[in-house]
This record gives structure tokens, C-alpha cells and sequence, in this order.
């Protein structure tokens, strides 16, 4: 192997595993935060930045060929799709939420 092979290999490995922490930490703040709203914040923050950096890694690895251009199809569909879900399920949850902070706040949309 040449040493720009091994340079893209170490590239693709580094954004691979960060898109694997990003995800972990995601899940750890699932778990930790008790809010529906702030568990949200973590679960789409994660799914975004993990699915790229994930994604990035492979094209990485991968190389340009057709199966880049399908990745970065995917890619695009996802950081479109994923705050958009994410936002319609906040809204969902704002709207039938019926003690939201124990009356704290009115709830916005009724």
C-alpha cells in the first residue's frame, strides 16, 4: 500500500469512529436526560452528525465510484428526512403534551 492509501484509510477510519461516538453519545444522552424535549435534542443531533461522519467515513474508504454517488444520495436524504422527523415529533409532543413542566408553560398550538 501506498502511504496515500494508508492516509485515506486513516481518514476514513477516524470519521467512522467518530460518527460512532457521536452516535454513543447520543444514546448515553437519551438515557441521562429526563426531558422528552432535551431527548429529542440528543437523538437528532446524533442521528444527523453520526449518519454523515458514518457516511463520509466509507466514501472515504470507498472511493470515488457509483456507489459514492449513492452514498451521497443517502446522505442528503437523510439530512433532509431526520431534523424534519424530528421537528414534526417535538411539535407532536408540544401539542398533546398534557403537563408540560407541571403547568409551568402553556402549550403552544391548541
Amino acid at each position: 500500500m501506498s502511504v496515500w492509501e494508508w492516509i485515506r484509510f486513516a481518514a476514513g477510519a477516524l470519521c467512522i469512529l467518530a460518527g460512532l461516538f457521536v452516535f454513543v453519545t447520543a444514546v448515553i444522552g437519551n438515557f441521562r436526560f429526563g426531558f422528552v424535549l432535551n431527548r429529542m435534542q440528543a437523538a437528532a443531533l446524533g442521528d444527523t452528525m453520526g449518519i454523515f461522519l458514518c457516511l463520509l467515513g466509507v466514501v472515504i474508504l470507498d472511493g470515488f465510484s457509483a456507489m459514492t454517488g449513492k452514498l451521497i444520495l443517502i446522505l442528503i436524504f437523510f439530512w433532509i428526512s431526520s431534523p424534519v422527523a424530528s421537528h414534526l415529533l417535538v411539535k407532536m409532543e408540544l401539542i398533546t403534551g398534557e403537563d408540560f413542566h407541571s403547568g409551568e408553560h402553556e402549550v403552544v398550538g391548541k
